[in-house]
């Protein structure tokens, strides 16, 4: 049993983590940042899907507005939600932190780059500078957001698993991903939306609102693979049942 709940056992049983010090554990940690990492880089072009226009008021609903992070960006939370269902919100906080620290160290390691000396026979620094140049301003919109958002998710699931134990499994999933993801795509596009050219009012509710409705969509719709590998993990963490 953990104490990483912060609250008394279910009265219908034992409120159970597994230890950190696991194989897995590491495995899920390092997909964790490079998902990351490797968001916050695709995040700094704009994708618009279709043509035309279509407005409701002020809210443009028509085209899509979105960016490239909203490829990978959701497997942060799918993975945010195994790790603190699993092993606990101090494992979840270890893994926030260490996703903080990879992607100030990519942005640090963009911005020495974009500044020191070119080759004389390289030709690419203005497209260089083009896509990577606002990465730090991506990295701090999308490190806002996240930990806000990825930390209210833990708070909720391991909030909610105290008072349910191992029962209803999907509901404090889908509840925790709702109020992370809420958090971080309000916060993540109100910093990020002059990067990717979002200029209008209409352009970022329709930004921020298709990016929320997405990101929950796409973790609603894998997640009967997240309990999969949930269950899947727990039967393999010997700690987790002791």
């Amino acid at each position: 049993m953990s104490e990483d709940t912060g609250a008394a056992p279910a009265r219908d049983g034992a409120i159970r983590y597994a230890s950190r010090g696991s194989t897995h554990f590491d495995v899920i940690l390092a997909a964790f940042c490079v998902v990351l990492v490797v968001s916050n880089i695709v995040a700094t072009k704009g994708i618009e899907i279709g043509s035309g226009s279509w407005s409701l008021g002020s809210l443009q609903l028509w085209p899509v507005i979105t960016d490239g992070g909203a490829f990978l960006f959701p497997l942060a939370y799918v993975l945010g939600d195994v790790i603190s269902e699993v092993y606990g919100f101090r494992a979840a906080r270890r893994a926030i932190v260490t996703g903080f620290a990879m992607a100030i160290l990519a942005a640090v390691t963009f911005w020495v780059v974009q500044h020191a000396p070119g080759a004389s026979f390289y030709e690419n620094q203005g497209a260089y500078e083009a896509v990577l140049g606002f990465v730090p301003q991506i990295v701090l919109a999308s490190l806002a957001g996240y930990v806000v958002g990825q930390l209210l998710n833990s708070v909720v699931l391991v909030r909610m698993k105290a008072r349910t134990a191992e029962r209803g499994l999907f509901a404090r999933l889908a509840t925790s991903t709702g109020v992370g993801e809420l958090a971080d795509t309000l916060i993540f596009c109100a910093i990020a939306a002059s990067v990717i050219g979002i200029t209008t009012w209409g352009q970022f509710w329709n930004y921020a609102v298709v990016g929320f409705v997405y990101k929950v969509g796409v973790e609603l719709l894998v997640m009967p693979v997240t309990m999969l590998v949930i269950g899947w993990l727990k039967s393999r963490e010997p700690s987790y049942w002791r």
